[in-house]
């Protein structure tokens, strides 16, 4: 069973990591979710699940209006090949999320490692970084550093590089 924003919460209250969550209607994208700027001070996300040709996959986490070039960005992250986009049921399956719902914090269902997490750098130029907490319906801050100590938590040490353009 993948794990729920409240085994999220206890995760980050278990490892003493501060955090705020805002609660909200649903949101599929970044322009839905612009509204929320003025209530959510702090770098705000978008994410790409990407399969590379030889079938590894990767989550790129990026601000939210930065932009990436899908025909490069596998030179930049150690793909075999172009990447596309993974499947919604590959999603469900590796990160325990259905599309509108992926975040940084999926990491704490690939407990396989089967994930590679990319962050952007510029991201982490935000003392404050949000993301969905395992559903489309909220958003968590957390500090960048924190976050950083919840990713060695589960497991994965993020490639940090600029991939955006």
């Amino acid at each position: 069973m993948p794990k729920t924003r409240k085994d999220l919460f206890d995760c980050l209250d278990a490892l003493g990591i501060a955090h705020s969550t805002v609660e909200h209607p649903p949101v599929f994208t970044v322009a839905e979710s612009q509204g929320l700027r003025d209530q959510i001070p702090g770098g705000h996300t978008k994410n790409l699940f990407l399969k590379d040709k030889k079938g590894a996959y990767f989550l790129v986490t990026m601000e939210e209006n930065a932009e990436v070039n899908l025909k490069s960005i596998h030179i930049l992250i150690g793909a075999s090949g172009r990447v596309s986009f993974g499947k919604p049921e590959v999603l469900m399956e590796k990160l325990g999320v259905a599309p509108g719902s992926v975040s940084i914090f999926c990491a704490l269902n690939d407990g396989s490692h089967d994930v590679t997490i990319v962050i952007d750098a510029p991201l982490l130029e935000n003392d404050i970084i949000n993301a969905h907490p395992l559903s489309n319906d909220a958003t968590t801050s957390i500090d960048r550093e924190e976050l950083m100590r919840f990713l060695a938590h589960t497991g994965h040490e993020p490639l940090i590089l600029k991939v955006s353009t």
